[in-house]
């Protein structure tokens, strides 16, 4: 984690540098999303460059869901003919931090800054109490919704602690031709902006990426969809940036400036 704290402090240099040059400060220079990622507060100074863009967010999991294993344990389509459970309790750290507390934090602080580019945001579920949805639900709902693209949140609970990293996952073999390679170039936005915050790549998962057939959340999204496990709860130095605010905020920068740039990729590429 020295390469997260040492980027960290560097961000805030630049920061520093920009407010001392006479740059004027973002709108979200202040207040519960405030960010001091440079990325962002130039992309905020240009405009609001996400207008028109509606991005679903999957907070993975829900607070409730262990209290009621009946409804979180009965069987939903996986989008491709076979059954999967209809949710799960998720993960946790060794001290007892959720992953759906976890997820939903960060998806919280990521809708603020795709709010401030411009963006319309919608997410599956809006608190932490409840139970569900159900895995084909939240897959349906970028389609219901008629969102651009979805990214699932999630972090992932390998029993070994030496697991660490990121990694996207994509659905594979695509179902349709607006998650496939439109998925794909989305896992690698998101996944070069991971690297570029400073955050490190599964040791677990090649290249970071991993496809699946079997995850309703992204069969049915009929979308460009990534499933983002955000690095390992188990490992105790990726838990201990989880557990800090200051760590949260850091992901939401990071997946903010990998959706910017996909929209920004996707706008280029149909000009």
């Amino acid at each position: 984690m020295r390469r997260f704290t040492a980027l960290r402090g560097l961000l805030g240099i630049l920061c520093a540098c920009a407010l001392a040059t006479g740059l004027s400060a973002p709108a979200w220079a202040a207040g519960d999303d405030a960010t001091d990622d440079p990325v962002l507060q130039r992309a905020l100074r240009s405009g609001q460059p996400l207008t028109g863009w509606r991005i679903a967010l999957d907070p993975g999991h829900n607070g409730g869901n262990a209290d009621d294993p009946a409804a979180v344990s009965h069987l939903v389509s996986d989008g491709r003919g076979d059954l999967k459970t209809c949710n799960t309790t998720g993960t946790a750290t060794a001290s007892g931090y959720p992953e759906h507390a976890f997820t939903l934090d960060v998806a919280e602080r990521l809708a603020a800054r795709l709010e401030k580019l411009g963006a319309t945001v919608l997410l599956t579920r809006e608190d932490d109490d409840g139970v569900g949805p159900c895995v084909d639900v939240r897959g349906r709902f970028a389609e219901d919704v008629d969102a651009d693209l979805m990214v699932s949140i999630h972090a992932n609970g390998s029993a070994s602690p030496q697991a660490h990293g990121y990694f996207a996952i994509v659905s594979d073999p695509a179902i349709s031709p607006s998650q496939g390679r439109p998925s794909l170039d989305l896992a690698e936005d998101l996944l070069a902006a991971l690297d570029e915050g400073g955050f490190t790549p599964s040791n677990t998962v090649a290249d970071a990426l991993q496809r699946r057939s079997d995850l309703a959340t992204l069969n049915f999204a009929r979308r460009p969809a990534v499933m983002l496990e955000l690095g390992e709860m188990r490992n105790p130095d990726e838990a201990a940036v989880m557990e800090t605010e200051d760590g949260r905020e850091a992901y939401a920068d990071a997946i903010a400036r990998g959706i910017l740039g996909y929209a920004s990729d996707h706008e280029r590429r149909t000009r």
